[in-house]
This record gives structure tokens, C-alpha cells and sequence, in this order.
């Protein structure tokens, strides 16, 4: 199992295929009323998150990111209309996935949307996203960021490297559609990846 990198994201976004190009563009007319994953983040991230869209799209989610799906907000002014706004999208979310990096611990949007869920539905995951080659044993959640499971993706050598899945230690983990339809991760007797 490996966390997201950088790198890997960015790759995702640099290389997306016209049609997800399309897709991208489309979500600005759309108008979803509801998603599978809120996905929160900090907008200094934009290229990784962005990567991290197109990785949970493709698995079929329905995912709202503000920049994509709402870029008329104004993230840098924060008014009563935009936080009713954004509480709207996180009520008409099933989950909240925190892209966790060092941006998104300065954000002043990131704790704000992560209480609002946590408050509300509990249903709160991360995806860490890693400057280099980080694994599971050196991801360190700190503080009460240890309460909620994180996303990892198996390596490519794995028969399950096109799914995701939400773990909370090495033995206990769900597919991350489960996860996203409610199911916590559970305790598995054996490792698979």
C-alpha cells in the first residue's frame, strides 16, 4: 500500500485524457445537488487535488471541489453567503476526504469544514498527500487527526491496485466505496496488500 504522492497527482492532472478535460469543465454547469465525497483541501494544493479528483472519479464517485464544482466562491472572503454555501455541499455530501499536507494544516477553510462533518455525520477520512515516497509506517496523524481512517491505494503489483481503500492500521481497513456508503474499516485476519 502506498499514500498519495505529489508527484503521482500531479502526474494525473498533467496527464488527464480530453474527455476528463471536459468532464472538469462541465462540473461548472452541472448543477449536483448531492456527491459522494466532499473533498477538502487547501487551494495552494490545486494541482494534487485536482490529480486526487481525477483518481476518485474514476473509481465513479461523485466528488465536490469548490474550485471545480463552484468556481464563483471566494475562497479569500469569507461572508455569511459563502459559509451557507459551503455548508449546503458539505450536508449534501456523504463524506468528507481531507487531502492532508502541510498546506492544508495552514488553511483556515480545512478545520472549519472537517468540524462541521465531524459534528454532523462522523464520516471524515484523509488522504495524505506526500512530498516524497512516504508509506503507511511513516505517516504520522497528529493529534485528533488520528481519529479519523486514511485513504491508501495498493501498489501496482497488487490484483486490487484499481481500488482504494480506508484503513485505520494494517489489519483493519474497508474498500473505499464501502466506506463512502458508511461501512467502517474492520479488522481483517489477513493483510492482501
Amino acid at each position: 500500500m502506498s499514500l498519495f504522492t505529489s508527484n503521482y497527482l500531479k502526474g494525473l492532472s498533467r496527464n488527464k485524457s480530453l474527455n476528463e478535460s471536459v468532464q472538469l469543465s462541465a462540473q461548472r454547469t452541472a448543477g449536483h445537488s448531492s456527491f459522494d465525497i466532499f473533498l477538502c483541501h487547501s487551494f495552494l494544493d490545486k494541482d494534487e487535488v485536482e490529480g486526487l479528483y481525477l483518481e476518485l472519479t474514476r473509481q465513479g464517485f461523485r466528488v465536490y471541489v469548490d474550485w471545480i464544482t463552484d468556481p464563483h466562491l471566494d475562497r479569500d472572503n469569507v461572508t455569511e453567503e459563502s459559509a451557507a454555501h459551503i455548508r449546503r455541499r458539505l450536508r449534501s455530501s456523504k463524506s468528507l476526504l481531507l487531502a492532508i499536507s502541510h498546506n492544508a494544516q495552514i488553511s483556515k477553510w480545512v478545520p472549519w469544514e472537517l468540524g462541521y462533518v465531524d459534528g454532523h455525520t462522523q464520516h471524515c477520512a484523509l488522504a495524505p498527500v506526500s512530498k516524497d515516497n512516504a508509506n503507511r509506517s511513516s505517516f504520522d496523524r497528529s493529534e485528533y487527526l488520528k481519529l479519523y481512517p486514511y485513504v491508501e491505494k495498493p501498489n501496482d503489483l497488487s490484483v486490487f491496485s484499481n481500488r482504494l481503500f480506508a484503513v485505520d492500521s494494517a489489519f483493519k481497513y474497508v474498500d473505499l466505496d464501502s466506506w463512502v456508503k458508511g461501512a467502517a474499516p474492520k479488522q481483517e485476519f489477513r493483510k492482501f496488500f
